[in-house]
């Protein structure tokens, strides 16, 4: 039994430890670069062949690394899932079918869960890609193609935990995924899509139209009403802002708070003055099918904090301000 008391490290120590484990992780995925090709370009091709899904299979630490990787590839434009390799044997090979690829990961090469799978892939015709750490290994020398991920040394100081070597693996599944939405033209449109739930999928999906005020919540006056029934309105509204539009519904103008602050420096007569004397002529407008993003553009731009949307004809269809676009998360 270790009788030593302990001792805490040092706050150099720490530092010490955490940047030697960084440099040897970086030294590690800068390694790859070298080794990238012919097989990398194989690989890409197996995938963007395939008619169906690519698997993504591994067990423990390259288990984990291996459902990064699926999800990232899924995420990216290539139609992927993790398996775990033991549950494998056990039922879900039937999830794999022809068509697919495996992208089977071991850095010894010779996990028997994983190599217990070659058989079953090979009788279905599915081609297997190996990221391994062992270019001799059985999995590298049974695979359609190997991708090494070597390294020469574990960031443990005892040279065993998977520190290192699952950092390369996880830099190869990137290059990986990133090469194949490249060769897929995958754009952030597609991404969006695929994260609706996400701050760009809102940006790049959410219009003006989803998250404007429209109809009765619209702030609206004509061009002769009294500033004081313009006032109402914007107090009642509570936007900011009310829209000046004609007798056919354009818009002629715009009064803020900006301009109520002006106008009381020049201390109007709330009952006898009209809108039109005291608006801002012209006022900048979006169209409805605008990105919301676009809005939140233009508001920068200008040091505004809120926008009339308008048609074609330049007739009023709604308005938003700065805390609409922050509540839907666009901001």
């Amino acid at each position: 039994m270790n009788t030593v008391p302990y001792s805490p490290p040092s706050t150099a120590d720490l530092l010490a430890a955490g940047r030697r484990t960084i440099d040897i992780e970086a030294r590690a995925i800068a390694a790859l670069s070298a080794r990238l090709g012919e097989d990398f370009a194989q690989a890409c091709q197996l995938c963007l062949q395939s008619a169906g899904r690519v698997v993504v299979t591994g067990l423990g630490k390259s288990g984990h690394v291996a459902g990064k990787i699926a999800a990232t590839l899924a995420s990216t434009g290539t139609p992927a899932f993790f398996l775990h390799a033991a549950e494998a044997a056990h039922g879900d090979l039937g999830m794999v079918s022809r068509g697919d690829v495996v992208i089977a990961i071991s850095n010894s090469g010779e996990t028997p869960e994983v190599l217990m799978l070659l058989p079953h892939l090979k009788r279905i015709g599915t081609p297997v890609i190996a990221i391994t750490g062992g270019g001799q290994s059985t999995l590298a020398r049974a695979a359609a193609v190997n991708l090494d991920v070597f390294v020469a040394e574990e960031a443990c100081p005892h040279n065993l935990a998977p520190t290192a070597s699952t950092t390369a693996t996880l830099a190869m599944g990137d290059a990986l995924a990133i090469a194949l939405l490249e060769a897929r033209g995958f754009t952030p449109e597609d991404f969006a899509r695929s994260h609706p739930g996400g701050s760009l999928g809102r940006k790049l999906l959410l219009h003006v139209a989803d998250v404007m005020r429209r109809g009765d919540d619209l702030p609206v006056v004509s061009p002769d009403a009294p500033l004081a029934a313009g006032l109402l309105e914007m107090s009642r509204k509570r936007l900011g802002l009310t829209a000046v539009v004609d007798a056919t519904g354009c818009v002629v103008g715009i009064f803020t708070d900006g301009d109520l602050r002006r106008v009381i420096d020049r201390q109007v007569d709330l009952h006898t003055t009209v809108m039109r004397d005291v608006m801002t002529v012209k006022p900048l407008t979006i169209d409805a099918q605008a990105l919301a993003a676009e809005a939140v553009n233009r508001m920068e731009q200008h040091g505004i904090t809120a926008l009339l949307v308008t048609d074609a004809a330049q007739q009023l269809a709604g308005a938003l301000n700065i805390h609409d676009l922050l509540r839907a998360g666009v901001v």
